[in-house]
């Protein structure tokens, strides 16, 4: 009995506290459904109103880059493409402790850059190949997904990030207007 009250007070405490920190700096790998597709991203968040037990609210920056290098040959004729993509944006967070999982929901607004860069254009007597050029805008987002705290200090995430630009109609015609992204990474909390 001695050895059980204090195992129980032990998992007690570690399955009902709060955040251990309320600081974070993380670093995911993105993937998302158009061009460029793969990415890496970085965040800092802070927490907010940490006197709340369970309920664990903070403001979060978070910037993203994605880039792709490709050769492309279509109907007799061929180009080199270099597609960059990047962001920076900033979103309320709100998440519930639930002993060592944390899952979490957001809402955000932020500013994107995409560009497209077409050279060695080779047999295109018709103008085929796209055009060279950039586009920037303005977007919001939601976001849902889930930290596990394996120490204290380690959390690694998944999260689904969902992103409008509607606020701003896109000009090239490659930029999706909407864009789902997931993310697999690992914050440190201090």
């Amino acid at each position: 009995m001695k050895r059980i009250l204090p195992l129980t007070i032990l998992l007690i405490a570690i399955f009902s506290a709060t955040t251990f920190a309320q600081f974070e700096i993380g670093a995911s790998y993105e993937l998302r459904d158009e061009d460029p597709e793969n990415g890496f991203g970085l965040r800092i968040q802070k927490g907010i109103f940490e006197s709340l037990p369970i309920v664990n609210l903070g403001l979060r920056l978070h910037a993203s880059y994605f880039s792709e290098e490709n050769s492309i040959s279509e109907n007799n004729f061929s180009y080199s493409q270099d597609l960059t993509h990047y962001d920076i944006g900033f979103a309320a967070i709100g998440g519930i402790s639930l002993g060592l999982l944390e899952p979490y929901v957001g809402l955000g607004l932020g500013t994107e850059n995409y560009e497209r860069a077409i050279q060695d254009v080779q047999n295109d007597p018709n103008n085929l190949a796209p055009e060279s050029g950039d586009e920037s805008s303005l977007y919001w987002n939601m976001l849902a997904g889930a930290k596990v705290t394996i120490i204290p200090m380690l959390r690694p995430f998944v999260e689904y990030r969902y992103s409008v630009t509607e606020l701003e109609k896109p000009e090239l015609d490659d930029v999706n207007s909407q864009t789902g992204r997931i993310m697999f990474g690992v914050s440190i909390s201090f």
